[in-house]
């Protein structure tokens, strides 16, 4: 009982924050979108920040696992790195996309909040280091994982501000240049 009424508090949370802004909703918007009564969710999460927290630590374990069992679906390769930016376009295509949620919270908040900054921070070293992963199974030099994700995390906050998905087309053309590069230049 008490950890369906945490889901449906983590999805109402999820929904209302990513949609309006962590600071534009209040608890009582996430009552009244959850189902649950304000004392069960306070008992779940003694404050907003507990559950703006939690929140952040259940989208980073779900958009991350999402990214890689797509990813994972193509051999390790130049393919797999690039088909990272096929699920970013899918993505930034979807109604009601509004960029990266971390991006949005850390700048809500994270000048004043070392949770939501920290969160912010750990989120972008992780997907980061994933594509780093990706690209040293490609065969390219380690500093190539870095370019292309900032080429991801370029794409991410032009759809976002731009409203076109096909920002993650142009990276995924400029990362397969510099793949390209790389990789041609490997003896085989």
């Amino acid at each position: 009982m008490a950890a369906e009424a945490e889901v449906r508090v983590l999805d109402a949370a999820e929904e209302l924050f990513y949609a309006r802004g962590l600071q534009a909703v209040g608890m009582d918007a996430i009552r009244g979108a959850s189902g649950v009564s304000l004392k069960r969710l306070y008992q779940l999460f003694p404050s907003k920040d507990v559950l703006v927290e939690a929140y952040l630590r259940r989208r980073d374990e779900r958009w991350r696992a999402a990214l890689a069992s797509h990813a994972e679906a193509l051999p390790a390769g130049r393919e797999r790195v690039l088909t990272v930016f096929d699920w970013l376009e899918r993505w930034f295509a979807e109604d009601g996309f509004r960029g990266c949620a971390f991006v949005n919270s850390f700048g809500e908040l994270g000048g004043v909040s070392p949770a939501v900054a920290e969160a912010a921070r750990a989120h972008k070293d992780a997907f980061r280091r994933y594509l780093c992963g990706l690209v040293a199974e490609a065969g390219a030099p380690a500093p190539v994982g870095g370019q292309i994700a900032l080429l991801a995390e370029g794409a991410i906050v032009t759809a976002a501000v731009s409203g076109d998905p096909g920002a993650a087309r142009t990276a995924r053309e400029a990362a397969s240049v510099l793949l390209g590069g790389y990789l041609a230049c490997e003896p085989r």
